[in-house]
């Protein structure tokens, strides 16, 4: 057993020592020390360890029950039991009620009422050490269940969601399928060849409509599956987003203006295209859908530092903050869009690829004045990194 005895009379500690001395105790060691602050530098992590503490209440450095404090700040492990020669009820339940373990009369100190002491401390303090241990041990599991519980309880909520936007996202191609086919059957032979070939264009946008929500559940279900991999090739990549800016440009109108820059060398460079296509045809898509007064898109491809930036500017409705934290999970949509179409994908999908891609995606927006989506990937030059 090792005492830290913390006593400033050198007749006293002495005497505790002898009472010591007497007891039935196989091993012990006493270390005296004469102020709080010694006392503080032995509880130290480098110092012994120790099993219980011996505290009078009268040092030249601290009195009272001010000693108390600190000695459990530094080691809470351990059990204190008091000294003092003032007979003090009061004081005795109030250093117990801070965290001593035993008060302790020195003119009424026997061998044995001491050892008897200083054993109940130390078994004392382990017990409540256990019952605290125990209790950190089910507070835990609580808060874990809890976690569990509410993480159940959100993969219920965006089941639920998501069976719910894929009736509403299907029902609408599938109306128009079967309303066209009906028309054909019941009106072949009113209709023109003009209006019957309107009338399978119309199935056949709504069938590649199916067809791409279809490839886009698929692509956000390997990624979380951790199934979607990087697989770079040599790439043009100018070229590439040249053609890209080109389609959504025929596809978006007149009214947009698509331009792309570009700043330092990609050539000669490793890129995975299907990824790359996903990420840059959703954003671009997304800028142009939500701008609808038209306007400029910007696409800057900039290369610095070993990583290449893709920055899509828009000046379009912009993301209100609170919808900003949220934007990148799946059907999740910005709470101003109103009656714009979107399923709340693209940008999810965006993300999936871009972490496939060991990337980062940051967003910024103003509401009412446009909104900047800069993804960062990493630049590999071919016979270089691969």
């Amino acid at each position: 057993m090792n005492i830290l005895l913390i006593e400033d009379s050198l007749a006293e500690a002495r005497l505790l020592q002898e009472l010591l001395k007497y007891s039935k105790l196989k091993s012990y060691d006493v270390i005296h020390v004469k102020r709080l602050e010694e006392a503080l530098q032995q509880l130290k992590p480098a110092s012994r360890p120790y099993h219980v503490i011996l505290l009078d209440l009268s040092l030249p450095d601290s009195q009272g029950l001010d000693s108390l404090r600190p000695l459990i700040h530094t080691a809470p492990q351990l059990p204190i039991v008091v000294l003092t020669n003032t007979n003090d009820e009061d004081l005795a339940l109030e250093a117990v009620r801070q965290g001593a373990q035993d008060y302790l009369l020195k003119r009424q100190l026997t061998t044995e009422v001491l050892v008897r002491s200083l054993q109940y401390a130390i078994e004392r303090k382990q017990a409540v050490e256990s019952l605290r241990q125990e209790n950190e041990t089910l507070e835990h599991q609580v808060e874990f269940q809890s976690a569990e519980l509410i993480k159940a309880k959100q993969q219920n909520q965006r089941r639920s969601e998501f069976v719910s936007m894929m009736s509403h996202d299907f029902r609408n191609p599938l109306c128009t399928i079967l309303l066209s086919t009906e028309l054909l059957k019941n009106s072949e032979k009113k209709l023109t060849p003009a209006q019957k070939t309107s009338i399978f264009k119309r199935i056949k946008a709504a069938g590649n409509d199916m067809v791409q929500l279809l490839d886009e559940i698929i692509l956000v279900g390997k990624a979380d599956l951790d199934q979607l991999k990087c697989v770079p090739t040599p790439l043009d990549l100018v070229n590439f987003c040249e053609k890209l800016v080109e389609n959504t440009q025929q596809s978006a109108g007149s009214q947009y203006q698509i331009r792309l820059t570009t700043h330092g060398d990609v050539s000669q460079t490793l890129w995975d295209e299907h990824l790359l296509r996903h990420i840059l045809f959703n954003l671009l898509n997304n800028a142009v859908k939500y701008s609808p007064e038209g306007g400029m898109i910007q696409l800057n491809l900039i290369a610095e530092n070993h990583q290449v930036k893709f920055r899509v500017q828009d000046r379009g409705i912009g993301i209100p903050k609170e919808d900003q934290e949220r934007l990148f999970q799946a059907f999740q949509r910005a709470s101003n869009v109103g009656e714009i179409d979107g399923t709340g994908l693209g940008l999810a999908i965006v993300q999936r690829c871009v972490e496939a891609c060991q990337g980062e995606i940051s967003v910024e927006s103003d509401l009412g004045k446009g909104t900047t989506l800069t993804v960062t990937l990493p630049l590999n030059r071919k016979y270089k990194d691969f």
